[in-house]
């Protein structure tokens, strides 16, 4: 069956063979926006992913570990998945159209299959926050996979530092 943006009951069970394992490898501040960069074993290239400064400072929070008093967006998702028995299995950047990443979530409960369509920077930090692993697509790699050189990329004490949370209201 199929609603919008998603499947259920969908048979897949294991990523496709086109499908490569990647971690996000630094998240930085370029002249143009953050950057996720995420990069696997498999491959010498990273993918670079311009996203926006929420979902950068929701990533960054959680991979430096920074309480918070209360939860954010991505942490009340993953408790409402908790909650309901949902698992995410893994998250998939599947596609690049017209300079704009794709990607879905692969959720399980009751061992039926369910893939919704996310932005990949929501789906990196929900699949961080929920232990679950990214796969990307090979020819999206193809596309738009670089090679870096250690010069190329930040100093190792500028990447994962968390963006700077918006002054408060009085």
């Amino acid at each position: 069956r199929r609603y919008d943006g998603c499947t259920y009951g969908d048979v897949i069970t294991m990523p496709d063979k086109d499908m490569l394992p990647v971690e996000v490898s630094q998240l930085f501040l370029s002249n143009v926006g953050f950057v996720v960069l995420l990069k696997g074993d498999q491959d010498e290239r990273s993918l670079p992913i311009f996203i926006g400064a929420a979902e950068a400072q929701a990533i960054a929070i959680f991979i430096n570990a920074v309480p918070m008093p209360r939860p954010l967006t991505h942490d009340l998702l993953k408790n409402l998945l908790d909650f309901l028995e949902c698992r995410v299995q893994r998250i998939e950047i599947n596609d690049h159209k017209k300079g704009t990443f794709y990607a879905r979530l692969i959720l399980d409960r009751d061992s039926v299959l369910m893939t919704m369509d996310c932005r990949p920077s929501d789906a990196i930090a929900l699949a961080l926050r929920c232990s679950a692993p990214t796969y990307v697509a090979l020819h999206v790699l193809e596309e738009c996979g670089r090679v870096f050189e250690d010069e190329d990329l930040p100093e190792a004490s500028e990447e994962k530092t968390p963006p700077a949370p918006p002054p408060k209201k009085a």
